[in-house]
C-alpha cells in the first residue's frame, strides 16, 4: 500500500491530535463534558481518560478502514478511478474531527468555545466536498449513495450521484449560512442533509424504475 502526501497529512494531523491531547490531559478535569445539546449547553460527560481518547481512538480506527476500503471492496478498482478525490475527503473528514477534539480540550480547560460553530462551519466543508467527491464517485459497495437501485446500474449511479453531488453542495452551503444564525444552526445542518438522504434514495429508485420501464434491464 503506497501513501501519497494527502494521506501522509492525514496521519500527521491523526498524531498532532495525540500529542495535542497528552499536552491537554494533566489540566483536564475526572469527568470530560464531551456532549451538548442544540442549544449549546453540556448533556453528556465521561471519564477523563475516556473523553480525551475517545475521537483519537477512532481516528486510528476509521483511517484504518478508510484506507483498507479500496482493498476489500469487490469493485475496488473502481475506487481507484477517483482515489484522488477519497484521499482528499479523508484528510477533509480527519480535520473536522480535529477540530472537534480541540473545541472538547478547550472547553474543558475554561476555553468555552460554542461547538455548534465548529458543528455549521466543519460540516459545511465537509458536507460540500462529499458534493466534489459523489460527482467523481464511480459505483462500488462503501462510497456514495449505495442503494440497491444504484448498486444495480451504472446508468442509475451516474444520474443519482449528479442529483447527489448538487445537493450536498447545496447542503455544506446552507450548514455556512448556519453559522449567522446560531439558535437554529444546527436546524441548517440537520434539515438539508435529512431532505438530501430521502430524495437521492428516492431518486435513485424512481431512476431505476424508469430505465427497467424503457426496456433497459429486466
Amino acid at each position: 500500500m503506497k501513501l501519497n502526501k494527502v494521506l501522509i497529512a492525514s496521519i500527521f494531523v491523526i498524531l498532532l491530535v495525540f500529542v495535542v491531547t497528552l499536552i491537554f490531559y494533566s489540566k483536564l478535569p475526572q469527568k470530560i463534558a464531551t456532549h451538548w445539546d442544540e442549544k449549546g449547553e453540556v448533556n453528556g460527560y465521561m471519564s477523563r481518560f475516556w473523553g480525551a481518547f475517545i475521537i483519537p481512538f477512532m481516528f486510528v480506527g476509521l483511517f484504518l478502514l478508510f484506507l483498507a476500503i479500496p482493498y476489500i471492496d469487490p469493485l475496488g478498482k473502481n475506487i481507484q478511478a477517483f482515489k484522488n478525490y477519497y484521499d482528499i475527503f479523508i484528510l477533509i473528514f480527519v480535520i473536522f474531527m480535529a477540530s472537534i477534539q480541540m473545541q472538547t480540550l478547550l472547553w474543558n480547560v475554561g476555553v468555552k468555545i460554542n461547538p455548534l460553530i465548529f458543528v455549521s462551519v466543519g460540516s459545511g466543508l465537509l458536507f460540500y466536498y462529499i458534493g466534489v467527491l459523489l460527482k467523481n464517485a464511480k459505483r462500488n459497495w462503501f462510497i456514495g449513495i449505495r442503494t440497491p437501485w444504484t448498486l444495480s446500474s451504472d446508468a442509475v449511479w451516474e444520474k443519482t450521484h449528479n442529483l447527489g453531488s448538487i445537493l450536498f453542495k447545496i447542503s455544506g452551503i446552507l450548514c455556512l449560512v448556519g453559522f449567522f444564525f446560531q439558535k437554529f444552526e444546527i436546524y441548517f445542518v440537520i434539515l438539508p442533509l435529512s431532505f438530501t438522504a430521502v430524495y437521492t434514495v428516492i431518486y435513485s429508485y424512481i431512476a431505476y424504475r424508469k430505465e427497467v420501464s424503457n426496456g433497459n434491464r429486466k
